[in-house]
């Protein structure tokens, strides 16, 4: 298969290109810009022709949109490109499919909930109630592809982290080593993933060969459950940052422009019974993440 990777230097769009390393299927990665240690072509996933031209001149079978607008502060003033990005580049992502037959896997959030208040893991079928921008143009994109007609896997995944770029875990390994106390929300509950988790189980679906009977809308994060809070003592637990006086806070002592979920466990139960995907506990994976990033460091 030939198979298109958009973000390909993002978090998520790094491990892909770790997964790929062990694949018989020939993997073209793309962004924006360029990075200095990985090769990239570049594209415009908002351009129609350019993307029209790429997915023809290279035969692909599968797109994975591993690109969006993530700054969930920064898109209640910057409307405008989070839309293009979260909402119209992926259904222009979706018609080059449907024109070629193939298949389109589109990353999408659990920030498409969080307007009602849940007390109970998030499932595939509940109904979208985003509280910002951020949320509701990750939600139109997903409207948009369903509503192309095209051939269609969209993952919605939660608190992603990496050894790449930047995210929460590398954050806080840096404030725990250098702040004597820290103040953590504890009222957000959710899931973090490690995005080669993720990355595993996308490459996972694109083997499993179930074909059509295999659109929709799945969940995929890490098992478990904690908050922000029991994350980063987590993290600094196992970084050895024992120095840090991590404290617990409510979500009002840190304003935002926006209301974040204050529950968005995803269930992924549909996910592991349709494709046989393998989800890691959260702490197991977060010790190979870090595991790793220390292993970059020391490199």
């Amino acid at each position: 298969m030939n198979i298109l990777i958009t973000g390909a230097n993002g978090q998520l769009g790094r491990e892909m290109r770790l997964v790929s390393q062990s694949s018989q299927d020939r993997y073209i990665f793309t962004d924006v810009v360029e990075a200095d240690d990985v090769e990239t072509t570049l594209l415009d996933m908002t351009d129609r022709e350019a993307v029209n031209a790429l997915v023809d001149k290279e035969n692909i079978d599968f797109i994975v949109n591993c690109a969006a607008y993530t700054n969930v502060d920064k898109a209640e003033t910057d409307e405008a490109l989070c839309r293009k990005l979260n909402a119209e580049a992926p259904r222009i992502l979706a018609d080059a499919m449907k024109r070629r037959n193939g298949w389109l896997i589109h990353i999408s959030t659990d920030y498409v909930f969080g307007g009602d208040p849940y007390n109970t893991p998030c499932r595939e079928d509940q109904k979208g109630t985003p509280t910002g921008v951020y949320g509701q143009t990750k939600l139109e994109g997903e409207q948009a592809i369903m509503a192309s007609g095209c051939n269609y896997i969209i993952i919605r995944t939660a608190w992603l982290y990496s050894e790449y770029g930047k995210n929460f875990v590398k954050t806080m390994l840096q404030l725990t080593a250098t702040k004597p106390q820290l103040k953590v929300v504890f009222d957000q509950v959710g899931t973090p993933t490690y995005a080669l988790d993720l990355a595993n189980a996308i490459a996972t679906i694109m083997s499993n060969g179930k074909g059509l009977k295999a659109k929709g809308i799945y969940h995929f994060s890490n098992e478990g459950v904690c908050s922000w809070y029991d994350f980063t003592k987590m993290i600094a637990e196992m970084a050895g940052h024992s120095q840090c006086d991590i404290q617990p806070c409510h979500s009002d002592e840190f304003p935002s422009p926006v209301k974040r979920p204050a529950y968005s466990v995803l269930d992924k139960t549909k996910i592991k019974q349709t494709f046989g995907v393998a989800v890691p506990y959260w702490t197991d994976s977060l010790r190979a993440c870090l595991i790793r990033l220390m292993a970059m460091t020391k490199g």
